[in-house]
């Protein structure tokens, strides 16, 4: 990791904004901050920082939106923030977006430091756990083919289908274990899904990941369900 860890605050509170920005400052990382979308696309476009600290609750902004935005561009780590206890909706749907990590306000300054740096070696072992003997894989199968160099997948007919981070890091999950059965806990930890979500998130990105890639999904015939087990990756995948 390049030093010092350069993070971007996204909240609409000064306060917490001044907080963070003192305390993170006192432990050598550079904060800048944004109060909306607009300050949050600017700092974005003037230079990508290392991580994204988030609050889902922005005024006039939607921070599942604006999170959203950044998965559409990029895969720059994300931890984000409420002050609402009871929306476990929304930190599961922004888990499932393709968020690295959550807080619930009030949080401990000490305890955001030591998440943030937990993402920052989790990325970094994300990372090198696509390459394979040091260089990107490409898994083929069925005519489909996932590219870990550019994390694409393109199906039968040369067309690219959009994936979240979540679907990505869980087709991935299953093309590196193909007729293997993987329980719930093993695409848990495959997926980075935090640890307070309740295991059937797994079941609603399978869902998702077999509109896609199914004739159909009611039907599947690549992911099946290994009843009392998990989920197996039905067919036979090439690697190149």
């Amino acid at each position: 990791m390049e030093l010092p860890i350069r993070v971007l605050v996204v909240d609409d509170d000064p306060a917490m904004r001044d907080l963070l920005t003192t305390y993170l400052g006192e432990h050598d990382v550079q904060v800048q901050t944004a109060s909306n979308r607009q300050e949050m696309a600017a700092r974005l476009r003037a230079g990508e920082p290392h991580l994204v600290i988030l609050d889902l609750r922005l005024g006039t902004d939607d921070g599942l939106a604006l999170l959203r935005e950044i998965r559409a561009r990029s895969e720059l780590p994300v931890i984000i923030t409420t002050g609402h206890r009871r929306d476990e909706i929304d930190r599961v749907i922004g888990l499932e977006l393709g968020a690295d990590d959550y807080l619930v306000k009030p949080f401990s300054p000490r305890e955001l430091l030591a998440r943030i740096r937990t993402v920052l070696r989790r990325q970094e072992a994300w990372r090198a756990a696509q390459q394979q003997g040091g260089t990107f894989a490409t898994y083929h199968f069925d005519g489909w083919q996932l590219a870990t160099r550019t994390r694409r997948l393109t199906g039968p007919a040369g067309e690219m289908v959009m994936l979240t981070k979540g679907e990505y890091a869980l087709l991935l999950a299953f093309v590196s274990a193909p007729q293997r059965p993987l329980t719930r806990e093993h695409l848990l930890q495959a997926t980075r899904v935090h640890e307070d979500v309740f295991d059937r998130s797994i079941d609603v990105q399978i869902l998702r990941l077999r509109r896609k890639l199914e004739a159909d999904p009611s039907q599947p015939r690549i992911i099946l369900t290994e009843r009392g087990i998990g989920y197996v990756f039905a067919l036979p995948v090439a690697v190149e």
